[in-house]
């Protein structure tokens, strides 16, 4: 599994903007919501893609059926998808979004030729990892179990 250094991830989450979920549920349970809508009350724009939902509302955002039909740029695609869906979607991705700085592929997603064919049009890549979990642990936030993520805050 690769290794990213707490700066490198701390980098792109502070860069990151929009985000397109791809896989994103309409069912509050499933990680895919809530990690969308963390995203979204963090200040991300979040733009929804599942093709079984489009045209609902999800975020104060319309669900798209695929990336080629955001039409605004996107920052970071986050992909709740298994890891065999994955060239597509980065396919799809890289040719939607000229200025794309992100693929991000959530806990237990990986494809490293996918992975090597974004970082050559020079997008960064992250795997089997989840931004929300990233951002709380490198931003000094407790997780939901109420453990400590080992960052001093003095936030109270």
């Amino acid at each position: 599994m690769p290794n990213y250094s707490d700066q490198h991830l701390r980098t792109i989450l502070q860069r990151t903007k929009t985000v397109a979920v791809v896989g994103v549920s309409m069912n509050p349970v499933r990680p895919s919501y809530y990690v969308a809508r963390y995203l979204s009350l963090k200040g991300f724009n979040v733009i929804p893609v599942n093709p079984g939902h489009v045209g609902k509302d999800l975020f104060g955002q319309t669900v798209r059926g695929s990336l080629s039909e955001i039409s605004e740029p996107v920052d970071m695609v986050d992909i709740f998808r298994r890891s065999e869906a994955v060239p597509p979607i980065v396919d799809e991705a890289l040719d939607a979004f000229p200025s794309l700085g992100t693929i991000w592929m959530q806990i237990g997603v990986e494809h490293p030729e996918a992975a090597a064919k974004a970082e050559a049009r020079g997008v960064d890549v992250v795997m089997n990892r989840c931004p929300k979990i990233e951002y709380q642990r490198l931003f000094g936030e407790l997780r939901m179990g109420g453990f400590s993520t080992g960052i001093i805050s003095s936030k109270l």
